[in-house]
């Protein structure tokens, strides 16, 4: 794999609305008890690995959490990494959004669905992903190919980043699924992106980083094994 920058994608902790079973959209839902507790947990894991950017969501949830993860970090605001727009659905229990018509559009054709006075998905899908890409361009640029950059931002524009990176129709991203403070890791080689980790809650973050680049052996240099060729010692080559 070619060596590149590494994109951290951090989903805000829980919310209150979360916890209520509402749609928060762009309101100003805070962190609960909960959340706070998944962002300092998140904080202790991503400790190991030696951020060169972090950028954030305008929303408040998301600058709550990486004050709690990340409290020495100085953030940059991306607009392109707030929340999916909502329109009137904003605010409302998820159960009685269920009923209305645009529901199962949502669900199942989602490149379709414009919310009522809101954003389209699809545009939300667009922003997010030339946001991210713009930004790993950056990271890039700036710091090396060995970088590892964080961004924390919300549940559908990670699911729609990560269906981006799969090649996979925005339609297929309700499939995906990213929890509350989980991480997932997005590599974006010249060729494609590679999915490193999806919805990870739990693992070692700092098996992330890329190792530093190797020297390149010097002409003529022998090789530092002397077993023969083709196995251990006493085979042969026929």
């Amino acid at each position: 794999m070619v060596t590149v920058a590494t994109l951290l994608l951090l989903r805000h902790g829980r919310t209150t609305a979360n916890a209520d079973g509402g749609l928060a959209g762009r309101q100003p839902v805070e962190l609960d008890e909960t959340g706070r507790a998944q962002a300092a947990a998140v904080g202790d894991r991503l400790k190991p690995v030696p951020l060169a950017a972090v950028v954030t969501s305008p929303l408040i949830r998301c600058r709550q959490t990486l004050d709690l993860a990340l409290p020495e970090a100085a953030a940059a605001v991306e607009e392109g990494l707030i929340e999916c727009g909502y329109g009137s659905w904003e605010g409302q229990p998820l159960k009685k959004l269920a009923k209305e018509p645009l529901w199962p559009v949502v669900q199942q054709h989602p490149s379709a669905a414009v919310f009522p006075g809101g954003e389209a998905m699809a545009a939300m899908a667009a922003r997010a992903v030339a946001a991210v890409r713009t930004w790993d361009a950056r990271v890039t640029a700036e710091h090396g190919p060995e970088a590892v950059w964080l961004a924390c931002t919300h549940g559908d524009v990670i699911k729609a980043i990560v269906a981006d990176a799969l090649g996979v129709h925005l339609d297929l991203f309700q499939r995906i699924v990213a929890d509350p403070a989980s991480i997932t890791a997005i590599r974006y080689t010249p060729l494609r992106p590679f999915l490193m980790r999806l919805n990870d809650t739990g693992g070692d973050l700092a098996a992330l980083v890329p190792p530093p680049p190797k020297r390149r052996r010097r002409a003529g240099r022998a090789a530092d094994s002397d077993a023969a060729v083709g196995g251990g010692a006493g085979s042969a080559v026929r």
